[in-house]
């Protein structure tokens, strides 16, 4: 009996929705009085032993070059097989955009309950309930699951990430990798960009900036802040701006730590996409606009006088502090 944690990683490096999963499936261990345990796939450069420190006893490895490229059907086959050697009870995912893709799969190979979109820990005192959002984040659901494994799918930015001291122990799992039935042929990266799922801070625009011509005062904010750039669907089918920054219900779903809005209205389709931001500030125009009922902080007043001023007290603030 175990708790198997899956370990996402992309160009080799463990994801930072990993951390959160691994923390995440470490208290539920503790709550079922028993190990905590990670998986690998593919070749890392990160030193997985180092994975101790989030409570993890075990890391299981299966390193194969071929596997640095995500493929859904060979990743769940690996992963419902690394769980019965492993004797897992429970699965643990992040809900991000590789737990999206392979938790149900692995949920059906087995034959275990799936809760998707976990946002706190399952209640054991009667039985297995994990609390989870429904909705697009404007309500919680609450889950009993009865199979005897179980499969959770982490909220991203939705628990925290707790570590301490120690080292796991590594195993090889002997595994044989099932024949991908698709074919890659080529791979265009996105390079020089902090991508939108793994981001802190997030500064995005809208219709309110005009046009794509506007941009480089948001690029210049989000330059300071070390932040990623995203945009709302009209501006990304308009073209301003390219598809893969588009955030909201037919984009990206993110929860960054602190999500700027500029120019954007604040509707319906877009809010569920970044409702699970931490802290959400929002700039428009219009006082009216729906984003403000939404947002922790608000500034009513043109984005063009207020992003530079914006820009030019933190770029003051960051040199104050350099010194």
């Amino acid at each position: 009996m175990s708790v198997l944690i899956f370990a996402d990683q992309a160009d080799g490096i463990i994801k930072k929705a990993s951390f959160e999963a691994l923390s995440y499936g470490n208290k539920v261990a503790a709550l079922l009085d028993t190990t905590a345990e990670a998986l690998v796939l593919g070749n890392v450069t990160d030193n997985v032993v180092t994975l101790g420190k989030y409570g993890i006893s075990k890391v299981h490895t299966i390193t194969d070059i071929s596997l640095n490229h995500l493929d859904t059907q060979v990743y769940a086959s690996l992963i419902a097989e690394a769980a019965g050697k492993t004797g897992a009870t429970v699965v643990v995912f992040s809900q991000n955009q590789t737990g999206k893709a392979i938790a149900a799969r692995v949920a059906a190979k087995l034959k275990a309950g799936l809760v998707a979109g976990a946002c706190a820990l399952p209640d054991v005192s009667s039985g297995f309930v994990v609390k989870k959002t429904v909705f697009s984040g404007k309500a919680y659901a609450n889950i009993s699951i009865n199979t005897p494994i179980k499969v959770i799918s982490l909220n991203p930015n939705s628990f925290p990430v707790t570590v301490a001291e120690g080292n796991a122990e590594v195993s090889v799992l002997n595994i044989n990798i099932p024949e991908s039935k698709v074919k890659v042929t080529n791979i265009n990266k996105i390079v020089g960009e902090i991508p939108l799922t793994e981001a802190d801070i997030v500064v995005s625009g809208g219709r309110g900036l005009r046009g794509p011509e506007n941009w480089g005062m948001i690029e210049a904010l989000a330059q300071s802040l070390h932040a990623a750039l995203a945009c709302s669907r009209p501006v990304a089918d308009a073209n301003w701006r390219p598809h893969h920054e588009h955030v909201g219900q037919t984009g990206y779903q993110i929860a960054p730590n602190l999500y700027i809005a500029i120019g954007i209205s604040g509707a319906i389709q877009h809010l569920a996409g970044v409702n699970r931001s931490k802290v959400i500030v929002v700039i428009n125009t219009d006082p009216e606009a729906p984003f403000f009922k939404s947002a922790d902080y608000g500034i009513v007043g043109d984005a063009f006088v207020v992003v530079p001023k914006l820009t030019e007290e933190i770029n003051k603030l960051i040199e104050k502090n350099s010194h």
